[in-house]
């Protein structure tokens, strides 16, 4: 299923403008990293696929003393079947989520064990945070007259919304535990 999907995150990083394989990596790492990632080990795969489904076009340009650049187009088929999908409804996953599953099972060790992971998990909803307000002056400056930018400052205030709740939650939860800790509530 990942990899169906995955065929759409390539599809829709070329609607952008054509790009080399590695300038798609680059550019997911740029954007949509906060909720979505790509290995080379899937993109390159993928690209050769959808060339031979015709949905993406190669073209190879020569560089001098460097390896060629194999940059990839969408076709207008491929936008048909990019715009296709992106019309059919999301199917909701639910998320595994380790850090959850050891608190869950937090009596089993001591208060600070879950204090320390809770903290540690509070320290990367605020690095989030500041990579979200960095990444939202870059696209405001670099991208201003882009017609994709609302859209893509949608993306972004989710990931600035998830961090801000999740660090309310580190907050509520630490109290929680300092109360466990000092025999207030019942562990």
């Amino acid at each position: 299923m990942r990899e169906t999907k995955s065929k759409y995150a390539v599809l829709g990083m070329l609607s952008i403008c054509p790009m080399s394989g590695y300038d798609i990596k680059k550019r997911v790492g740029e954007s949509i990293s906060n909720f979505w990632s790509e290995s080379y080990g899937q993109i390159y795969p993928i690209l050769k696929r959808l060339v031979d489904e015709k949905l993406v076009t190669k073209t190879v340009k020569r560089q001098s003393g460097k390896p060629d650049r194999h940059v990839y187009a969408l076709t207008e088929q491929g936008r048909k079947e990019l715009r296709r999908w992106l019309s059919e409804g999301v199917v909701p996953k639910i998320e595994r989520n380790e850090f959850l599953l050891k608190l869950f099972f937090g009596e089993e060790v001591a208060v600070a064990t879950n204090v320390k992971h809770v903290e540690k998990y509070r320290e990367l909803q605020l690095h989030l945070l500041e990579k979200y307000e960095a990444v939202e002056q870059e696209i405001k400056t670099k991208y201003a007259d882009d017609a994709n930018l609302s859209y893509w400052l949608m993306t972004l205030g989710y990931g600035q919304h998830v961090s801000q709740a999740l660090l309310r939650w580190c907050d509520e939860t630490l109290l929680t535990l300092s109360k466990i800790s000092a025999g207030l509530l019942l562990s």
